[in-house]
C-alpha cells in the first residue's frame, strides 16, 4: 500500500475510524465506553454520597501502618478526627485551623503560627489531604517543623489524580519526585518518607468520582507509580 493511497483511505474513513482500524490490524483492544463516556462525574461530592472516597483507601492503610507514630500529644489540621481514629496511647488531641467554625484549638494561618503555637510542642502532627490547600506551603511546613517535638513525627497527605476541590482555591499538585525536593529542602536532616498510591483505574475511579467500594481490593491494591491519586508523606524530626 503505498502513501498515497493510505492517506486517500485514511481521509475516506475519518480520524475515529481510521484509529479504530488501525487498533483491530495491530490486535489492540477497543475501549468499551458504556457509561463511563460522560463530560459530568458520577457524584459532585467526591464518591462520599456513593460511599467512600477512592483516596480514602490510601489514606486509611498510610495511617494504619503508622499509627505507632500518632502518639502522646498530637496535632491536626482542621478537627482531631484522624488523632482519635488511628492515635495510641493519646495524651493530648489537639487542632489547629484558620476557620474557627470547627472549634479547633488554635485558630490561625499555620504559615503565621509564630507565637500562636508553641515550639517542639507536639510528638506528632497530622495534616491529612491538607498540603494543596495551603497557599504559602514553605511557611506552613517550616513551621509544622518547628511544631514537632525532635524525634517527633509529620504525617501528611495530598492529591495527586484528584479533582480539584469545590470550595476554595488547590494551589499545590507535586509528583513524589516533586515532594522529595521541596521537603529535603524545607525540612533539612529529617528522615522523609513520600509515597504515591494508585493505578491508572483508580485514577478514572477517582475522577469519575467514584466510591471505592465500587473496586476491588486488588484494583486498588495494584501500584502503578505514573498514575498517583493519592501522596502521603512520613517525616522524623531528628533529635
Amino acid at each position: 500500500m503505498n502513501d498515497s493511497f493510505r492517506q486517500r483511505l485514511k481521509s475516506l474513513l475519518g480520524s475515529r475510524l481510521t484509529t479504530k482500524v488501525r487498533c483491530l490490524v495491530r490486535g489492540k483492544p477497543l475501549p468499551r465506553w458504556g457509561n463511563l463516556r460522560r463530560l459530568k462525574p458520577f457524584s459532585e461530592n467526591f464518591g462520599f454520597d456513593r460511599g467512600t472516597s477512592v483516596d480514602r483507601y490510601y489514606l486509611n492503610r498510610f495511617l494504619q501502618r503508622k499509627a505507632n507514630l500518632i502518639r502522646g500529644s498530637v496535632l491536626e489540621i482542621q478537627s482531631p478526627g484522624y488523632t482519635n481514629r488511628f492515635g495510641t496511647e493519646i495524651v493530648e488531641a489537639h487542632s489547629v485551623d484558620i476557620d474557627g467554625s470547627h472549634r479547633p484549638t488554635f485558630i490561625c494561618d499555620l504559615a503565621e503560627s509564630e507565637g500562636a503555637i508553641p515550639s517542639d510542642r507536639y510528638d506528632c502532627f497530622l495534616l491529612p489531604n491538607t498540603l494543596s490547600v495551603l497557599k504559602n506551603i514553605e511557611g506552613c511546613l517550616r513551621h509544622a517543623l518547628r511544631i514537632v517535638k525532635p524525634g517527633g513525627a509529620i504525617l501528611a497527605s495530598t492529591a495527586g489524580l484528584a479533582p480539584l476541590i469545590p470550595d476554595g482555591p488547590d494551589y499545590w499538585r507535586h509528583t513524589k519526585a516533586g515532594w522529595e525536593v521541596v521537603l529535603e529542602r524545607l525540612w533539612p536532616n529529617c528522615e522523609i518518607a513520600v509515597e504515591g498510591h494508585g493505578n491508572c483505574l483508580v485514577a478514572v475511579a477517582e475522577m469519575l468520582q467514584l466510591s471505592m467500594e465500587e473496586l476491588t481490593e486488588q484494583e486498588l491494591e495494584f501500584h502503578d507509580p505514573r498514575y498517583p491519586v493519592l501522596v502521603t508523606i512520613a517525616c522524623r524530626k531528628p533529635t
